[in-house]
């Protein structure tokens, strides 16, 4: 399987580096074009196709990682299992499994749907903004993750109850609150009651 890094560009067959797209879509959810990914995050943003993945191990602890150092877009910060972008006309399920893969080299044992979010977020420390229709999944992983340093810069298993201690205390992607308060409902069908969600 191919490592595409989400700040790489691809190569043409000519060797000259290609603009990673993304798929701009309206307020349905419709494709209606594609736009290069830094430029679609330049202020105001443009409204684009995205995904979050939340992982649970048997123990009902979500799956977070820290952002890598190195990325151009909330360095450093915490966030959910995986989010990203899918390429212009991949299905976001797909998107979602391969970046879950690429970025902590786990593949989910179980993966499934859990709606869409459509939000808007400025990141106050680089300026970007987050303008998204957001496709959410929820699903279980059984093996360790094993993180490409490029994209996380640590992983950590929380239940709900360190998730607010941690999230009191550290800083957190400016989407992840919104992206885990629409994936509540299917979060806590997986996870069943006890774990808290």
């Amino acid at each position: 399987m191919p490592i595409t890094p989400a700040s790489a560009a691809h190569r043409a067959s000519n060797g000259v580096a290609e603009a990673i797209l993304l798929e701009l879509v309206d307020e349905n959810g419709t494709t209606i074009g594609t736009a290069e990914k830094l430029a679609a995050h330049q202020p105001p943003g443009r409204l684009h196709r995205a995904f979050s993945v939340f992982l649970f191990d048997e123990h009902g602890r979500l799956l977070l990682q820290q952002r890598a150092l190195g990325k151009y877009h909330s360095p450093g910060v915490w966030s959910n299992t995986c989010c990203g972008h899918p390429y212009p006309g991949e299905a976001p399920f797909a998107a979602a499994a391969r970046r879950t893969y690429e970025e902590l080299g786990v593949s989910p044992s179980l993966l499934a749907e859990a709606g869409t979010v459509r939000y808007n977020h400025p990141d106050p420390a680089s300026g970007l903004v987050e303008q998204e229709y957001n496709h959410l999944f929820v699903g279980l992983v059984q093996s360790s993750p094993r993180p490409d340093p490029e994209e996380v810069g640590a992983t950590a298993f929380v239940s709900a109850e360190e998730l607010a201690e941690r999230h009191a205390k550290d800083t957190f992607s400016s989407w992840f609150m919104t992206v885990l308060d629409a994936a509540r409902p299917a979060v806590r069908e997986l996870t069943g009651p006890a774990a808290g969600w």
